[in-house]
């Protein structure tokens, strides 16, 4: 059976139900992994109309054969796909996987409970509350339980018969006052368990159980009159206010919540996950997500909130999110607007921003080739062109009330300046201070040059200047039949205005985008290397002038004469012996008196 009648088949027996598919190639190799409201109508899509994207028509040309697993409902599908991917790791899947090992806090299951750090889950039936992603975090816990609550650190069996027996005694611990030694039946297991129980609301960012517990003793050591052990369990409470005051960030009220935002670009997503409990944040996360298809960021939000939640075992029944997205039907989504619940998604899209800022630091270090990849496929999208510009070409004019009027063009390769291949002009055919006809002239003579000689063309040429300067430009192309062949775009200063040929209305990148920071480089590029040419062809100009007024001397004697003294005060301070030396008697003579008078 061919492959199009055996896919034919294969989508007409696909039920409308909600679910996930599996796209396999000729040999039996999974591609792909996707979920569905409806699978009939989700996998129909993909050859019923037209790809937009070159990575999805490729997929769609590869698809052989078709599986898929039908669910309840549609969050059950958000998970069953989540843990194929991880499974079956398919080609054209983004991959959200995580190889490091995360510390948890664990309280034991035993009698007289010990608390410590692990990275290991048994399970025996202990409390483990976790995973942390900073260890820093889990000692910082760990030093705050230490301090307030004196526990066993020994493993020892306390069991009432051994301990009834006398099997075990008192250690160094129990002498420095850091445990109350259960193991000789000094503290009772009740007692010993309303410290465990205020170590979990601790841990779970709930200190005001602690705090009133702790208020309670000091003002019962008080009123008996024992003040030391008073002003001991007071400065317990002042290191859990202390730290409470650290923690929290928002409103207290906010509790049992799990924020999450995403900041994307054209290859890339960056995800960030905070948790809150009592307005304090528990735990933060982000990951980086490499696209595969293109993929959209509710997309990629979507199983970035799935694989997060069940890598650190969240129970949070709320998620606020910066946009909707479909989750487990049991947890509540909340899209924040003002007041403590937005500033909340901000500082996780902060989060998110300077995670990137720091995998792209870091990529352009290590792996410039890809930094690279990504400014052009970035310029290309946000641009719209239909090529990545590898190279590019600006162009700026300079003059000074019509004198001197010279153009500049700059060339980049790759996004970064390629100095050598700077090019200067001077205007020859335009009079008079006319930026449009000085542009018309340059960008004709720039290109025809280039024809001529058959060297590569630019993807991309950038004009300095608005409408007018983008129109006389976009005439030489036509004169040269290079219109539609290289994208062109004109950059206006005051509001940063980015003009296309033929389209009115300007284009406003975000000031913060990479693109507009690479135009803005090119025109500033520009600007610089065309004014450092007027500047000197002017100085050259004036310099000559002085000389040249001089009867008889012409601007090769004043070209000479500068070549030889460097400047006009050294040749005014030469003695007429040295001007002698090097233009001769006669025009030494009338040089030496025009100064010397």
């Amino acid at each position: 059976m061919s492959r199009p009648t055996s896919l034919k088949v294969q989508l007409s027996a696909l039920p409308n139900n909600p679910g996930v598919y599996q796209f396999y190639d000729i040999d039996e190799k999974i591609l792909y992994v996707g979920k569905a409201k409806n699978l009939k109508k989700r996998v129909s899509s993909y050859f019923n109309k037209k790809q937009e994207y070159g990575k999805t028509r490729v997929l769609v040309k590869k698809i052989h054969s078709i599986k898929h697993i039908v669910v309840a409902t549609e969050s059950d599908a958000l998970l069953l796909e989540n843990n194929l991917i991880k499974k079956l790791l398919p080609r054209y899947n983004v991959l959200l996987k995580d190889d490091k090992s995360y510390p948890w806090i664990c309280i034991k299951n035993e009698r007289f409970p010990r608390v410590f750090s692990t990275r290991k889950l048994i399970k025996d039936g202990s409390e483990y509350f976790g995973p942390y992603t900073s260890m820093k975090t889990v000692r910082t816990l760990l030093e705050l339980i230490k301090s307030l609550y004196p526990l066993r650190t020994c493993n020892y069996d306390l069991s009432e018969e051994k301990i009834a027996a006398g099997k075990f005694k008192v250690c160094l611990d129990y002498h420095l006052g850091n445990c109350l030694g259960p193991c000789e039946g000094l503290q009772s297991e009740k007692d010993y368990n309303e410290q465990i129980e205020d170590i979990r609301q601790i841990i779970k960012g709930n200190l005001k159980s602690s705090i009133q517990t702790f208020k309670q003793q000091m003002n019962e050591f008080a009123d008996n009159m024992e003040f030391e052990k008073a002003q001991h369990v007071k400065d317990k409470i002042d290191i859990l206010e202390n730290y409470q005051v650290k923690s929290t960030v928002v409103n207290p009220k906010i509790n049992n919540v799990d924020v999450f935002t995403i900041i994307s670009d054209e290859t890339h997503a960056y995800v960030n996950f905070l948790q809150i409990s009592h307005g304090a944040i528990i735990r933060s996360h982000a990951m980086e997500i490499k696209k595969k298809l293109e993929e959209t960021d509710e997309e990629l939000l979507q199983l970035a909130i799935t694989e997060i939640r069940q890598r650190f075992n969240s129970k949070s029944r709320e998620v606020y999110l910066p946009f909707p997205v479909m989750v487990d039907d049991d947890i509540k989504v909340t899209l924040p607007k003002l007041g403590d619940k937005r500033r909340i998604l901000d500082l996780s899209e902060r989060n998110a921003r300077f995670y990137r800022q720091d995998k792209l630091k870091q990529i352009k270090m290590t792996d410039p080739d890809r930094h690279t990849k990504r400014i052009m496929a970035q310029m290309k999208s946000d641009l719209r062109l239909s090529e990545e510009p590898r190279h590019i070409e600006c162009f700026d004019n300079s003059n000074i009330q019509g004198s001197n009027p010279v153009a500049a063009c700059v060339v980049f390769k790759d996004g970064k300046p390629s100095k050598k291949e700077y090019r200067h002009f001077n205007i020859k055919t335009v009079e008079g201070p006319d930026d449009f006809a000085s542009m018309e002239e340059v960008v004709f003579r720039r290109y025809k040059r280039l024809l001529e000689e058959d060297k590569p063309l630019p993807q991309l040429i950038v004009i300095d200047g608005g409408k007018g300067q983008l129109s006389s430009a976009l005439k030489s192309l036509d004169v040269l039949g290079l219109r539609g062949k290289i994208a062109i775009i004109g950059i206006a200063k005051r509001l940063e205005e980015i003009y296309f040929p033929d389209d009115p209305v300007p284009l406003y990148l975000d000031k913060r985008s990479e693109s507009l920071k690479i135009i803005q480089q090119l025109r500033n590029e520009a600007h610089r290397f065309g004014i450092t040419h007027h500047r000197n062809k002017r100085s050259k100009e004036a310099i000559s002038s002085e000389l040249v007024d001089i009867q008889g001397i012409g601007e090769q004697t004043a070209q000479q004469l500068l070549k030889q003294f460097k400047s006009v005060k050294r040749i005014k301070e030469a003695s007429l012996e040295n001007l002698t030396a090097s233009v001769g008697a006669s025009k030494a003579k009338k040089i030496y008196k025009t100064f010397h008078k």
